[in-house]
């Protein structure tokens, strides 16, 4: 049968009961953690074997949207307080003054359309931030599955399939906070006197002294951060899926080496003792395929709908950013330009790591079928054959990530969404020119 034809099979998952708490004796052991003796410091840096993804979740711990200890303590009145305080001071406060803005500018499309870019985005963090905080456990649980197989890979092949891996998301995460620092840093020095960075509604005058300092290095510093947890909180979903394709790629690694330091005789028939070896071999191979396929399932159960939601958002948002900027070429502030530029190109990739890394979750899942193909089955038994043959047939159902169940994780869903975008910039385009101002 031809192999390009199989799809992976449905499965269930290995929960790791294990904290993911790291000491000093285990960052000597295990190899692919962070070689750092402060990021054992006081429990508060998050070790993981993908460097990205222990970032995310060391800022996300930092501002209590993410305890990694699971403890009863850490749920008491204190930590629902201080994540409280960070949701406020990151969202929650510039949520409420945007929208009342907005009530007050409506009609004026210029702007309604410079006000509604970042409260869409605000919005669509606000979820995401929610969602962490309510699915905290299963995102723990995911984290450790994830963490025990990683760290247990000790084939050379398989080591350089782990930091591929880990190359991959580092370089996506620090493209992504490039172009936030610059969005960032433009909106801050460019505004104008007595203007704040963003426009936003206050029970004060922020034109006057204090008043106006004090909201300016509020609105920055809040921004700045609330730049940075934003960022965590997509690369943690983008880096989860990347993590559960190198699990699936460890799969195929072991299914065309299956039958490695075995030696097959003249009739090419295997011994009894090294068919028992290599069944053994397959049966783990299937229990490491339904873990990763389970947790890919977890990762959908997660996350499913603030990727529906950050998808629905990001349609306006790049349409109005794209907007934006056209206004901005108008009146020739340069800084202001290049800081539309950075965001606009921020809110693609944002979408566009999404969609890549579903993408490639489905492709490494179709790989499964061909990897074993590519072992040496006609050593083998009809035993094992069957159970090959059996594997390969029940793998034609690939992974797929969904947005709430609408749309595939597909860069054609990228491509759709970037020309939905388009679309509604053209038609705002059109409404301005038959009423100028």
């Amino acid at each position: 049968m031809s192999s390009k034809c199989c799809q992976p099979l449905t499965i269930e998952i290995i929960r790791s009961t294990k904290p993911s708490r790291y000491f000093l004796s285990d960052l000597l052991n295990k190899q692919y953690q962070v070689n750092t003796d402060w990021s054992a410091i006081m429990g508060v840096f998050v070790n993981n074997p993908n460097t990205s993804l222990g970032f995310c979740l060391t800022v996300l711990k930092l501002v209590g949207f993410l305890d990694l200890r699971d403890t009863v303590n850490r749920y008491g009145l204190f930590s629902l307080l201080y994540s409280f305080f960070w949701f406020m001071f990151l969202v929650g406060f510039i949520l409420v003054a945007q929208t009342s803005t907005m009530f007050q500018i409506w009609g004026d499309l210029a702007l309604m359309t410079n006000a509604s870019f970042l409260l869409f985005t605000n919005l669509a963090f606000a979820l995401k931030i929610i969602n962490v905080l309510v699915r905290r456990r299963d995102v723990q649980g995911i984290i450790d599955e994830s963490n025990d197989e990683l760290s247990k890979e000790n084939r050379q092949k398989g080591i350089e399939i782990v930091e591929s891996c880990n190359r991959e998301t580092t370089r996506s995460m620090y493209l992504y906070m490039w172009l936030s620092g610059v969005t960032v840093l433009g909106w801050v020095v460019s505004a104008e006197k007595n203007q704040l960075p963003l426009r936003a509604w206050y029970p004060y005058d922020t034109s006057k002294s204090p008043a106006y300092e004090i909201t300016y290095a509020n609105q920055s510093t809040a921004l700045s951060i609330a730049a940075l947890v934003n960022i965590c909180s997509d690369t943690l979903v983008t880096s989860l899926i990347a993590v559960c394709r190198c699990r699936l790629r460890l799969v195929a690694l072991s299914l065309r080496t299956l039958c490695e330091h075995i030696q097959v005789p003249d009739n090419h028939l295997m011994t009894t003792e090294d068919e028992k070896i290599v069944y053994k071999r397959l049966q783990q191979c299937v229990m490491k395929h339904e873990a990763a396929l389970r947790t890919a399932r977890q990762i959908q159960k997660c996350f499913t709908y603030p990727i529906l939601a950050q998808f629905t958002v990001s349609v306006v948002i790049i349409c109005v950013t794209a907007y934006q900027l056209a206004i901005e070429l108008n009146n020739r502030k340069w800084v202001r330009i290049v800081s539309m530029v950075a965001y606009l190109l921020c809110m693609a990739l944002q979408v566009f790591l999404y969609c890549y890394q579903g993408n490639q979750l489905t492709e490494e899942s179709l790989e499964i079928a061909d990897a074993a193909y590519e072992c040496p089955w006609y050593t083998c038994s009809l035993r094992t054959r069957r159970a090959l043959l059996i594997v390969m047939v029940r793998t034609r159902r690939v992974v797929c990530l969904t947005a709430g169940g609408f749309t595939k994780l597909s860069l054609g869903c990228f491509t759709s969404i970037i020309k939905a975008s388009y679309t509604f910039f053209t038609v705002l385009k059109q409404v301005e020119d038959r009423n100028p101002k």
